[in-house]
This record gives C-alpha cells, structure tokens and sequence, in this order.
C-alpha cells in the first residue's frame, strides 16, 4: 500500500513522514503520543496518511536493498543506513516527488500464483483495512502481516502480533491463516488471532467455525481442532487448552480492538508484557514482582495511567524510568 501523495496536503504529506519515522525510530514518549493524537484530532484523515506512510516505510525496508543494488535509486552510504535513518532523509525538498518515483519503481510485489501484500502497524497504533476480496482485518500494535490472494486460496502470514478477520465467504477459496505456532483455516467467518515466535498460539472465534492446526507443542505433534463461535483455543502454557467464553469474556478478549486491554487475575509479569509490546517499550520486571497479580480494564494508549494504577493498586510495586526510555518494575523492597 503506498501513500496517496496525489490527493494529500504538501504538508500533511511531510509531517505524516516525519511522524512515520518518529515512529519507526522505537523511541515514543507519552507526550510525543499526546501530540500525535492533537495532530489527528485537527484532521481525521492523518490517522490513514500516517498508516500509509508506515505501511510504505515497511515496504521499502525490504526490497529498497533490492532496487540500491540494480541500481534503480541511489542513496548514500544504504548498506549502513538503517530505515529509520533513511526515511527521514526522503522528508526535506521534494519529499512527495522522491517517495512517488520510488513508489513507482517498487510498483506492486507479485510472486507465481497472485499478488503479495506486506501489512505492518507500528507501536502503539491500531489499524483497520480491506483485503482484495472483501475481507476485513484489524490490526493490533507491531503486528505483520504478508496477504497472497489468488483463485485458489487466500493466505495470510502473521510472522508476530495479533489480528481479527471478518472474512468474505468464498467457498471456492479456502482462507488460511498461518503463524510460527500454527495455522488457521475457514471459508467465511469471523476470529481472532495471536501469536509471537516462541510464546504459542491463541484463537478466538465470534462467529462461524474454525479449524485450527496448532504446532508441535513441548515436541508433541497435535491434531487439528474445530473451533465454535464463543470458543478459544490458547498453546500459551504449553499445552493445548479449549474453553468455552461467555459473552463478557469473550468482550473482554477483544478489548483490544477498542483500546482497552482486560486482566483478571493475570500474573503482573503477563500484564507488563502486554503493554510492552503495544508500545514497543523495553519493560522489565524482577522475579519478586513478576507473580503478583492484577485485574481491571485499561487503555492499551495510557502507559503512564497504567503505572499509576499498578502502584496505587500495589503499593508494593516501584516503577523505575531510566533516561535511555526503559522501565523497571519492581519490589519496593529490591534494590
């Protein structure tokens, strides 16, 4: 997806490219989230350029190495230059005119049998897109997707994070979604996806019905499972777990989708973990903190409120900032 130079104001133009490579550089404060979300309140449809400029970001960070080597675009010193560094080097005089000339020369990737679409939020951002063929998908934080589409089948790789699929119902094209931790599979219907390389799988279906072939778990292979609408199957514990949710559970798995995320009883060290890969922040937490447990319901966007709440939820809790922008949470007893 590349941005829509043609149709944007200049400067929305170059200050979305800026805001990508803010973004892209791993380093986002609450203030800078502050200001970012007054950017989009002054305009509704920065919220898309910006996707779009993060999307082409992606795009070029994987086959701009490609086009330096046949040639076709000419950058100092690329091999050197990591994207966050060369992004920002598009965005002075003529930032619209070199981003479309190299738009143009990527042009759409293809492989064999379709087209393929590489898809990617950045931290702290939530996004939602239409697929060729109808389907609908939302995206959480830092989660890449790869979409192939051909007369066949609809494929889609989650290499790490989490998303929700509304699917278009097409019998004649199986729609397979695959992951590190297994691989799901349907014609129509309506789940949820998680999954990150090492830490399981967890899939929850809202409507219809799923097959899903989890991985080896602990080195045992597993047979495939039929999911149900209200159900979830998690290989996170290192087990293969099927449980039914009620609909205020099944509510609150999906909070995300909202900006909320809920825990019930969840080991701290699991909460922390969840705000940590929404922000891309390094968090860390000692041994002595890491199984207390917390409830409640959050905004995934208020980090700051959600340290709050923790230390004044568990006085016993210390929220350490360090000046490089990582967090320790810890015992106010540890040292």
């Amino acid at each position: 997806m590349n941005p829509h130079f043609p149709h944007t104001v200049p400067a929305d133009d170059e200050q979305a490219s800026l805001w990508a490579a803010r973004l892209d550089g791993g380093k986002f404060t609450a203030t800078d989230n502050r200001e970012l979300e007054a950017w989009f309140a002054a305009n509704p449809a920065r919220r898309e350029l910006l996707s779009q400029y993060c999307q082409f970001s992606a795009d070029l960070e994987q086959r701009l190495p490609l086009l330096v080597e046949a040639g076709a675009v000419e950058l100092p010193h690329p091999a050197a230059r990591p994207r966050s560094r060369w992004w920002p080097a598009l965005a002075g005089a003529g930032l619209v005119a070199a981003a479309a000339a190299v738009a143009f020369l990527l042009g759409p990737a293809r492989t064999g049998s379709g087209s393929l679409r590489q898809l990617t939020t950045p931290a702290a951002q939530r996004q939602t897109l239409t697929l060729a063929d109808g389907t609908r998908v939302e995206m959480y934080a830092q989660t890449r997707l790869s979409v192939e589409i051909d007369r066949r089948e609809r494929r889609v790789q989650l290499a790490g994070g989490e998303a929700y699929f509304a699917v278009t119902k097409d019998a004649a094209r199986p729609f397979v979604v695959t992951t590190p931790a297994g691989s799901v599979q349907v014609t129509g219907t309506q789940f949820d996806v998680r999954a990150e390389p090492g830490t399981g799988l967890e899939v929850v279906v809202t409507e219809g019905s799923v097959l899903v072939s989890p991985a080896e778990v602990a080195g045992t292979p597993v047979a495939p499972v039929r999911l149900v609408a209200g159900s979830r199957l998690s290989t996170t514990t290192g087990r293969v777990t099927v449980d039914t949710l009620s609909a205020t559970a099944l509510d609150d798995a999906l909070a995300w989708r909202h900006g909320q995320v809920v825990f019930d009883g969840t080991p701290l060290s699991e909460a922390i973990a969840r705000f940590a890969r929404y922000h891309g922040r390094v968090i860390t937490i000692t041994e002595g903190a890491a199984t207390l447990r917390v409830g409640g319901r959050h905004s995934l966007d208020d980090l700051e409120g959600f340290f709050a709440a923790l230390e004044e939820v568990l006085p016993s809790i210390k929220v350490r900032r360090d000046p490089n922008g990582t967090v320790q949470v810890s015992l106010r007893t540890e040292s």
